[in-house]
């Protein structure tokens, strides 16, 4: 059976006419005027999207998108052309006008292309994006009804089912062509609870890179009893604290706490442009010894995994902290030749319209060996953070806001009273140097969360363990 890579080529080549050939040719108009380097980045989308409002289908819609990216590069500099018509003419002018940011006038010709073989960790016959609208629409109901049996108090239920299935086609000119198939869908659900014009409002949901056998293990009905749980819990909820305290960061959503604070600070091109505070600190201190953080694009059917990435290097298991020491940074073409370092397999674009950059993928904290419990109980006075609603980073520094969408106090060991209106404010290196008990329990967040980065937006995945900060500012209503 053809791998994922041979499978996405035949699908070009078949529906396009782009084959070895074809590509080889693009690339020599790319390479034409000099440059270093010349990628060809194909893709085929097509996507659905539902969404469900007041117990009623509120709008419905299918998309399709093709075209490809063209990069040329000279050093640093970046020629970058797309078109959305696969035309050979079409395709020529843009590899034309991407190859004149090259300045040697001297054409180097692209090497014969060879298949490179993708990882193989989904399955893209797992897509969702071929069942039936009516099938996608009874999970919905499904989930509806759940919400509203939770609790009398909810008065509002939207759910939104999105799915995707794209085609990409790498091919470079130093003769690799690789490609991919990947599925993902993820559901939404939020609810709206109220009680005596006390309205609260929570959202969750999940999915991955899997097809309808994700609600086989994620039920549309937990996933909404979770929502109506949130929204519910909220309405006993009492006025955050303001101050400093030690904050406990349970298992699985938390992690994207490490993903914003810390885990943008170490991508490379931050720190090749000299703008992180990681910036020349490989091989230095710079967290606690429990803390060994990683980025990881191979992770069975999650969200953030991909099999090949948008410059067409395999996914890895890259270490970027290892007991308080940073080990490396997340890596695209630029930044590995500017480092001198093997690919990361870290260069992801939002689409053929834009160029890749260096991208988290699944971003998560190791388990350590504390028990979660011993962790609540080590704390006084504290809180406990559950679910996020993500924040705002300075990626120079690591100064971060994040809004805890789900928190309780922790009194006496116990986790008590839940918490609204609770903002997390602090530094990203400060807190991992702050981390003094990492729990055995480690969770992946299920795939719910999206990165935003220059304007481009990618899956990701996140998690920790069950892990506390021994003093955090809290950016509370109520005196501390």
């Amino acid at each position: 059976m053809a791998d994922v890579g041979q499978q996405s080529e035949a699908y070009f080549r078949e529906r396009y006419g782009i084959d070895q050939a074809a590509a080889a040719a693009l690339l020599g108009v790319a390479m034409s005027r000099g440059g270093d380097r010349a990628e060809l980045f194909f893709e085929h989308r097509e996507g659905s999207n539902i969404t469900f409002e007041q117990q009623a289908v509120k709008s419905a819609s299918r998309s399709i998108t093709q075209g490809v990216g063209i990069r040329v590069l000279q050093g640093e500099a970046i020629g970058y052309a797309f078109t959305e018509d696969l035309s050979r003419g079409a395709m020529r002018r843009a590899a034309d006008t991407a190859a004149r940011i090259a300045s040697r006038g001297d054409s180097v010709p692209p090497v014969d292309v060879l298949h490179y073989e993708s990882a193989s960790h989904y399955e893209p016959a797992a897509s969702t994006v071929g069942v039936p609208a009516a099938e996608k629409v009874e999970l919905i109901r499904r989930a509806d009804a759940a919400a509203r049996r939770f609790d009398p108090c909810i008065a509002r239920v939207d759910v939104n089912f999105i799915d995707e299935l794209k085609h990409v086609m790498i091919v470079t000119s130093d003769g690799r062509i690789a490609g991919d198939v990947q599925p993902l869908v993820r559901f939404n659900v939020s609810c709206l609870s109220e009680r005596e014009g006390n309205r609260q409002t929570a959202r969750w949901g999940g999915g991955g890179r899997m097809g309808m056998a994700y609600f086989d293990s994620h039920t549309p009905e937990a996933l909404a009893e979770e929502a109506a749980r949130q929204s519910v819990v909220l309405q006993s909820a009492i006025d955050a604290p303001a101050g400093a305290f030690p904050v406990v960061l349970a298992a699985g959503d938390s992690g994207i706490l490490l993903h914003e604070a810390i885990g943008h600070g170490l991508e490379a091109d931050f720190n090749r442009k000299k703008t992180s505070n990681y910036t020349d600190q490989v091989g230095n201190v710079v967290a606690s010894e429990l803390c060994t953080v990683v980025d990881d694009g191979t992770v069975r059917d999650s969200r953030g995994s991909i099999n090949i990435d948008d410059e067409g290097n395999l996914p890895g298991y890259n270490v970027l902290i290892e007991d308080g020491v940073l080990r490396g940074y997340i890596q695209d073409t630029l930044s590995t030749r500017h480092f001198a370092v093997a690919p990361t397999g870290n260069g992801r674009r939002q689409s053929f319209k834009h160029y890749p950059m260096p991208r988290m993928t699944n971003t998560y904290m190791l388990a350590g060996e504390s028990a979660p419990e011993d962790i609540i109980r080590s704390v006084d006075r504290g809180i406990y953070c559950v679910a996020f609603n993500g924040g705002q980073v300075n990626i120079s520094n690591g100064d971060f806001v994040f809004s805890v969408t789900e928190g309780y106090m922790i009194e006496g060991g116990r986790v008590s009273a839940p918490i609204r209106n609770v903002n997390l404010i602090g530094n990203g290196p400060d807190v991992l140097r702050k981390v003094t008990a990492v729990g055995s329990d480690f969770k992946l967040s299920d795939g719910r969360w999206t990165c935003g980065k220059d304007g481009q937006s990618v899956p990701v995945g996140v998690g920790v363990p069950t892990t506390l900060i021994s003093g955090m500012t809290v950016g509370g209503t109520a005196i501390g």
